[in-house]
């Protein structure tokens, strides 16, 4: 397909008109799957569905040890040289073999506990001891996932997303109507195996080209890099899936399940929109700042960026509030009240979206202690503004929270990049 000359002329807009073909589908299907789940399951099989889903998020981080972004910087800075390729991916079998034992041990050792914890019975530890065996299916699949990103091959990954998105759906909704919630949990439970076969067949004859299998041996030369990446990764994404769970068990404990699975659901629907922006940070923005080294180019870059997407973003966001019935109508048919979520989660998410642009160049630059300070309180904020905002405004005090903490981590984020260039030019 030939894309319009305006679009093959601007990168950002090629990654994002490419990956809205393969979001618009999926979100096509995901309104399907959805509506057939909260007719089906209703508002606690939904609030069970997004606990999985955030401990399987939690196990990309865990299982690889968190080397997914440091497998897409170093990627994008040495894809020319393979000796130095074949060292960085030595060091991360090496992580993320520990890490897939590690994770798999706990699963399954802890699976009563995690059951009871989490579902509030027993009756799902199978779901963990599955995920156990699961484990190294997702890390290797963050892996290669890595390997794609940092090559920015953004029609294979636009393929893959696709692919596997069909084929992940197609069995769960075989496991709906076969089993109930039990057959979704599975399903989703899973996926990875699903999306890593896509992605042999698809990235297979690249991931050869690039990694030289017989080469790896037990080096740990990149070690002390990847280390920061983990560290990275374990607060942006275990830490946050975390407080997600903690935050939906707290809402089912203070009002009750259904609201929680009102929440899960507007949740469902922001992870669905915010999915654009994921792509276009992995495939261009982290790899494009990584290869930046003055404040003018940085912030050229940005007011791109910028200019490209913000107003594609904030004129979906638009549409979606002002047909937030018809869209709960559509999807999550007896949900009304997710209705009073919508205006404080899409404003959150449209400030999110302006940060994290800038935020990746703490991944981009490896400025682990930025990143590490700016998670950290959003993540505080957000979990301290949820128990206070939760008595008096009930469920909508959980997005007042998420709103109120992406303003002030924006501002924060841009008070650590100024601070960061500025102490460049002071070197220089």
């Amino acid at each position: 397909m030939k894309l319009p000359k305006f679009i093959g002329n601007n990168l950002v807009l090629k990654v994002t008109s490419l990956n809205a073909v393969v979001i618009t589908v999926r979100l096509i299907i995901s309104v399907f799957i959805q509506r057939l789940l909260a007719v089906t399951v209703g508002e606690a099989g939904i609030a069970s569905i997004g606990q999985l889903r955030n401990v399987i998020a939690m196990l990309t981080s865990t299982s690889t040890l968190g080397v997914f972004n440091g497998i897409v910087k170093y990627v994008s800075e040495h894809k020319a040289n393979k000796p130095e390729l074949s060292r960085l991916f030595s060091t991360t079998t090496v992580f993320v073999t520990a890490g897939s034992i590690i994770s798999a041990l706990i699963l399954y050792l802890g699976s009563d506990y995690l059951s009871v914890k989490l579902f509030q019975s027993i009756d799902f530890s199978y779901l963990f001891k599955l995920l156990a065996v699961i484990v190294p299916f997702i890390a290797f699949n963050r892996c290669i996932n890595g390997l794609v990103n940092g090559l920015s091959a953004y029609k294979k990954y636009a393929t893959i997303e696709l692919v596997s998105y069909i084929f992940a759906s197609l069995i769960l909704v075989y496991g709906l109507f076969f089993h109930n919630l039990d057959g979704v949990l599975i399903a989703i439970a899973l996926t990875p195996i699903i999306q890593l076969f896509v992605l042999v067949v698809v990235f297979g004859k690249t991931v050869v080209k690039y990694v030289n299998f017989k080469s790896l041996s037990f080096n740990l030369s990149y070690k002390n890099s990847l280390l920061a990446f983990a560290l990275m990764s374990f607060v942006s994404t275990f830490l946050l899936n975390y407080i997600e769970l903690d935050i939906r068990t707290l809402i089912t404990a203070e009002i009750n399940v259904d609201e929680a699975g009102y929440w899960t659901a507007m949740t469902f629907i922001s992870k669905n929109y915010m999915v654009f922006a994921t792509g276009l940070f992995t495939l261009y923005v982290l790899p494009k700042f990584a290869s930046i080294n003055t404040k003018h180019a940085f912030k050229a870059e940005v007011l791109h960026i910028y200019k490209t997407i913000l107003p594609i973003f904030g004129l979906g966001m638009l549409i979606v509030y002002l047909f937030r019935d018809l869209v709960i109508q559509i999807v999550y048919p007896e949900f009304s009240g997710m209705e009073p979520l919508f205006k404080w989660q899409l404003m959150g998410d449209f400030i999110r979206l302006c940060a994290l642009v800038l935020a990746h160049q703490f991944l981009a630059k490896k400025l682990v202690k930025s990143f590490l300070i700016t998670e950290v309180i959003s993540l505080i904020l957000f979990f301290v503004l949820t128990k206070l905002f939760i008595q008096p405004y009930g469920t909508e005090g959980v997005v007042i929270a998420h709103f109120v903490r992406y303003i002030v981590y924006f501002i924060v984020v841009i008070l650590f990049i100024n601070r960061y260039y500025n102490q460049r030019i002071k070197i220089e």
